[in-house]
């Protein structure tokens, strides 16, 4: 079987989703290998060792999509517009990458009527043994401690406390907004450079990671919080009510911090505005705000893709891509989740992949196939036969007769909650 890597035509996108480690396990298991020529120049691997680890270097997409069962990206095959890949997919080619399957309902239509068969890593359930498979976290991870190596840089001053002859300086003051992956990061990467780190969540639960990193964790609400999180270890969306008193403790903390750092993400919808206008203009005058959720449009008032945007003389910096800002490592990790993805389905005999449809894993991350949307998030509600009826079916059909009423009343009820992953899950929130 043939497993093809391309190179990432995405603007912006420095990453490449195999590494040669990860070539030679597959090369390994007997599968033929086919990297497309520069996929890993953003990512400081070399043509030349790709094919030390055993794979074949294709002149172009399409030299490397030929024959090619199973195809390794960084994210959905582009499907219209400069750089269309999606007409060079063989239909029937499974595509393993970070879809953003839940907020592009366009191009997951589009990889359907194709007929690819399509994994979105980035819906990886979240049990034990998919840890190693969950691209979310490996990414958030890199993201977090990018985030803290932007701020020093964009900030005017040291972050650690000094002593010196000429007198002391005092150390930086962060302030962590979301203690999920990357929000941990941020707080280890943080201290490490001398910062005297604070730091919040939704979920009490995060407190002791907090401290045990030498933060200290900004409480908002302790009633309120005691219900913030799912029983899979993710944040709920909170009431408004919370939000409105997390403005208050937060505009008050803020007011003091030089550099403040936001990762709250909820999958599939907008980021919750944590600070506003007024919240940035009381700041000092040379802090810097690395919003890592501005790809869903921010945590921050103000912020903007991929723009260092500068108001009252505050900095609000909002890279979308911020793993990728560490290539290196970030094309390693992600090509070793999904190679663990891989691993438990190759069928060593045929040399192919055989997925068991059944595996939790599977089942999560599918999202096309057989020229259909088979995610269960994805899916489309089928309309009603009332809804669907034409004006001449409706004033033609015959009235139903009325229910004769029951003696007892019956029935169920009940509420539902909605959640989401915040800064506290995975993922930047990551």
């Amino acid at each position: 079987m043939k497993i093809a890597i391309l190179k990432e035509r995405r603007s912006g996108e420095t990453r490449v989703a195999g590494s040669p480690d990860v070539v030679g396990k597959l090369v390994g298991l007997g599968f033929d290998v086919v990297i497309e020529q520069g996929a890993g120049d953003r990512s400081n691997m070399t043509d030349q060792a790709f094919k030390d680890a055993g794979a074949t270097i294709a002149k172009d997409v399409t030299a490397a999509l030929k024959g090619a069962g199973l195809v390794m990206k960084i994210q959905c095959p582009i499907t219209s517009g400069a750089g269309e890949e999606l007409s060079k997919f063989a239909k029937g080619t499974m595509v393993l990458s970070q879809m953003s399957a839940l907020n592009n309902a366009a191009d997951v239509a589009a990889c359907a009527k194709a007929g690819l068969t399509t994994f979105a890593m980035e819906l990886m359930p979240r049990i034990s043994r998919a840890q190693s498979m969950d691209v979310l976290s490996s990414q958030s991870n890199l993201s977090g401690f990018r985030a803290v190596i932007d701020a020093a840089y964009e900030y005017g001053c040291a972050f650690p406390m000094m002593m010196t002859a000429a007198g002391t300086v005092a150390p930086a003051k962060v302030f962590i907004m979301g203690v999920g992956v990357a929000g941990l990061q941020a707080i280890a990467t943080a201290r490490r450079l001398g910062a005297v780190v604070t730091a919040t969540d939704v979920r009490p639960a995060t407190r002791e990671q907090v401290e045990s990193l030498g933060a200290k964790f900004l409480v908002v609400d302790p009633e309120m919080e005691k219900d913030a999180q799912t029983d899979t270890g993710y944040a709920k969306e909170m009431p408004p009510e919370y939000f409105e008193k997390q403005k208050q403790v937060v505009a008050e903390h803020i007011k003091k911090q030089d550099v403040v750092i936001t990762t709250a993400l909820i999958p599939g919808r907008p980021a919750p505005k944590l600070i506003t206008a007024e919240m940035v203009a009381s700041m000092k005058t040379g802090a810097v705000i690395i919003d890592l959720a501005v790809e869903a449009g921010g945590n921050c008032a103000g912020a903007q893709a991929n723009k260092i945007v500068v108001k009252n003389n505050v900095k609000i910096v909002g890279y979308t891509n911020t793993a990728g800002r560490v290539p290196g490592n970030a094309s390693a990790l992600f090509a070793k989740n999904l190679f663990n993805f891989i691993a438990p389905h190759v069928d060593k005999e045929t040399k192919t992949l055989s997925f068991d449809w059944d595996d939790e894993t599977v089942s999560g991350t599918l999202v096309t196939r057989d020229g259909a949307v088979v995610h269960e998030r994805l899916k489309k509600a089928p309309a009603s036969p009332k809804s669907g009826a034409t004006p001449k079916e409706k004033a033609t059909a015959k009235p139903k007769p009325k229910p004769k009423p029951k003696s007892k009343a019956s029935g169920t009820g009940g509420s539902a909650k909605q959640s989401g992953k915040t800064a506290g899950a995975a993922g930047k929130g990551k």
